[in-house]
Order: C-alpha cells, then sequence, then structure tokens
C-alpha cells in the first residue's frame, strides 16, 4: 500500500492544532490534535511512499515507533486515504489506458469521496467497464442518458429505439443536428460510441470496454460509416425484452407516460429475470426520474399501478384512452432544460447503483415540474395485489443484494 491523503478533499487549519479535510458537510472530516511532526508527516502521505518508507521518515521526525502505522490506520478508518497502487487486474488494466484514464480522473475523484476504503474508487471506475446498461428510448432525455453513462466509463450502453430522430430529438449532450433523418438507434450508437473516454472511442455494442476504429466514409462528406452488425449484436437486437447479462436497464422512453405510468407487462421480463429497471422521462412539463425497480425487494410498476387504481377507480380507464390516442403527430412538452435535468440526474442514480449504492430512487419517484421547479419525492410501497413478490418482503429486505447474474458493486 502506498497511502494518499485523497486530493479531492481539500485541506484547511481550522486552528494549530486542528486539521479539516473537504469543505462540505456530507464528506468533510476534522483531524486533531495534530502537533507540528505530525503535520508534516501528512505532507508525506502523497502515494509515491510505500509503508516501510513511511515509517523511517516518520522516525527521522522524532514520531514514536508505531505511530506512522497508527496515523495511516486512522486516517484510513476516517475515509481520508487513498492507494497509489491499489491492486487488481481491472484497476491495473485501466491504469495502462492513459487516454481514457485521463478522460475519468474527474469521475475517479469523485468516486473517491464517496468511497471511504483505500483503492476503492479505482475498483469501481474499474468494474463500471465491465457493465452493460440498455436505455430504452433515445429521445432528449434516453440518449443524453446513454451519452452520460457511456462517458462515464460503463463498458457497454444499448440504446432501443424505433423510427429515425426528429428535429426536436435533438439536445446538447444527446442526439445531433446531423442526426435527423437517421435510424434513432444507428444515431444513438454513433452517440455512445462518440463519448466513450478512450482516443477511438467504443463500440456501443463493444463488450468488456472493447475499443474500435471506426472509418471515414468520404461518400458521407467525412462522417463515420456504420460498420456491419456483429452476431452479437443480432442477438441482442432479436431478445430485446429480455434482462440476461445486463447490469441495469433505464426506460426512458420519448412518450414520457410510459415513464410516468408504466405499463407493468412490459417489465415482465425484467421482473422473471431479476434485472434491477429505472424509469425517466419527461411528460407534460414534468419530469419523474424514479422508481429504481429490484425485482422481487423493491415496488414495481405493478405495484405502482395497483396504488394508483385504488386512490383513482377511474385511472385504467384513463390510462388507456392516453396509451391509444393519436399521438404521431403530436410533438412532446419536453422542454430542453426540464431534459437535460432529469436526464443527468438519471445518469447520476443509475451509477450511483452500479457503483454498488441505493439511491434515493430505490422504491421510490421523483418528480419535478415546470415552471417552479420543486423537487418532490414519493415512496412506493409495494402492493399485496401485485405478483411480483416485493410486498411479501420485510422493508428494506432483498434490497441489497441484485442476482448474482447482474454486474453490479452491489453487497
Amino acid at each position: 500500500m502506498h497511502p494518499m491523503v485523497k486530493p479531492a478533499l481539500r485541506r484547511a487549519w481550522r486552528e494549530r492544532q486542528t486539521v479539516q479535510f473537504g469543505i462540505t458537510p456530507a464528506h468533510a472530516v476534522v483531524v486533531g490534535p495534530v502537533d507540528t511532526a505530525t503535520g508534516s508527516f501528512l505532507d508525506l502521505l502523497d502515494g509515491t511512499r510505500g509503508l516501510p518508507l513511511l515509517r523511517e521518515e516518520a522516525r527521522t521526525m522524532g514520531l514514536p515507533d508505531g505511530k506512522a502505522d497508527a496515523l495511516v490506520d486512522r486516517l484510513a478508518a476516517a475515509g481520508l486515504l487513498d492507494d497509489s497502487t491499489a491492486d487488481g487486474r481491472a484497476a491495473e488494466a485501466l491504469r495502462n489506458r492513459k487516454v481514457e484514464l485521463d478522460r475519468l480522473r474527474a469521475d475517479l475523484a469523485s468516486l473517491s469521496v464517496t468511497h471511504r476504503e483505500p483503492g476503492a474508487a479505482m475498483d469501481r471506475l474499474a468494474a463500471r467497464r465491465t457493465m452493460r446498461v440498455q436505455v430504452r428510448g433515445a429521445g432528449r432525455v434516453g440518449a443524453a442518458v446513454a451519452s452520460a453513462l457511456s462517458g462515464a466509463g460503463v463498458g457497454r450502453v444499448d440504446v432501443l429505439d424505433s423510427g429515425v430522430a426528429e428535429a426536436w430529438d435533438v439536445a446538447p449532450g444527446g442526439l445531433p443536428a446531423e442526426s435527423v433523418g437517421e435510424r434513432r438507434d444507428v444515431a444513438a450508437r454513433h452517440l455512445v460510441r462518440r463519448s466513450a473516454p478512450s482516443r477511438s472511442g467504443r463500440s456501443a455494442s463493444g463488450a468488456g470496454g472493447a475499443e474500435t476504429e471506426a472509418a471515414e466514409d468520404p461518400s458521407t462528406g467525412g462522417r463515420q460509416a456504420e460498420r456491419p452488425e456483429r452476431a452479437d449484436e443480432r442477438a441482442a437486437r432479436a431478445s430485446v425484452g429480455g434482462g440476461a447479462g445486463l447490469s441495469l436497464v433505464i426506460v426512458a422512453p420519448r412518450d414520457g407516460l410510459a415513464a410516468y405510468a408504466p405499463d407493468p407487462a412490459s417489465a415482465e421480463r425484467w421482473i422473471a429475470t431479476g434485472t434491477p429497471h429505472l424509469y425517466a422521462g419527461v411528460v407534460e412539463a414534468t419530469g419523474v426520474v424514479g422508481p429504481l425497480v429490484l425485482p422481487g425487494g423493491t415496488a414495481c410498476a405493478g405495484c405502482l399501478t395497483e396504488e394508483r387504481v385504488g386512490r383513482e377507480p377511474g385511472w385504467p380507464l384513463m390510462l388507456a384512452q392516453w396509451r391509444s390516442g393519436r399521438r404521431a403527430s403530436v410533438t412532446p412538452a419536453c422542454d430542453l432544460g426540464l431534459a437535460t435535468t432529469v436526464a443527468g440526474l438519471t445518469a447520476a442514480h443509475a451509477l450511483s447503483f452500479l457503483d454498488g449504492e441505493l439511491p434515493a430512487s430505490t422504491g421510490a419517484r421523483w418528480e419535478i415540474t415546470l415552471p417552479l421547479l420543486d423537487w418532490r419525492s414519493e415512496r412506493i410501497v409495494p402492493h399485496p395485489a401485485c405478483p411480483c413478490g416485493a410486498a411479501g418482503e420485510a422493508e428494506g429486505e432483498g434490497m441489497t443484494v441484485p442476482r448474482a447474474a447482474h454486474d453490479t458493486m452491489v453487497r
């Protein structure tokens, strides 16, 4: 171990013998009393020295035997230390990809703040490269979510949608203007590849973070030509309803009604395979994030429907009309600022889950409505009439252990 005081936590002396690491109350730690020799020793914790050398230098500073180890243990327990040589094949492989790692250094710094154990940040960042996320929807919300996840280092991001991109699908961070008229799934695949933290770009459907070079096609004015679809991609497209091998499914439809009032039938396969899934979208100037459904452990789309029908018996009749109405010619009320906000929060919740946490959208939904933009949260309780089985669990039970088939860091 080469201990290093986490550089992402800024240091300030509160007074002569008390030092604070970090600014915000969520992550700040106060250490004291700190005498002059100990303060000098803290400056040596920069990741360039192993423990044997630190012990020697501590003795030359006049610190008693055992003091160096005690300080390192104390700072590590407080979540203030990282390990610049954290081992593990995945972490080592990421270190060897300098271009990719440089793009992800801000993410690595953030993970070092939120995960206390030395080396945990690099481990989690490396683990993202092994994960596969499916985003269902390539509108203003879905495309931006896919781009953010790819840019944050998720190894495989598949985007599913139909039709061709319209002018109102275009958004900064999402589909570019030149994608108008292009198939949405193809445009999204280009976007994911461009967003990946590697020089040549990682394929949207490339497993394990493999990089691919996209050929220049002179006939398209220098635009990247779409490579032929591989056999594994054809298989993925053929089984778009399934969840096998997926770390997470994000349901972010262009018509936000399917996120605000999701159809339980569309989630049956995910419930059956234990695939975690997160709903997000914008409908009529209202943004929604959640619920994040952990099958068998938290409330699902069926629970949400049962609860709404219990409060509003006419809900199924209205919902049937909204779903079957002629929507093809109606431009969605999807404000760009609101869509970008929802996409960013959705990506953050998804990454939190993939990194091993249970974000606030787990079994809950967050809503924000224009023009006042006040956030509201609603806890969604598992419903006994829903066949998903979550109502049979004690509260919180089954939430922290997604099934082994899904490569998240939750444990």
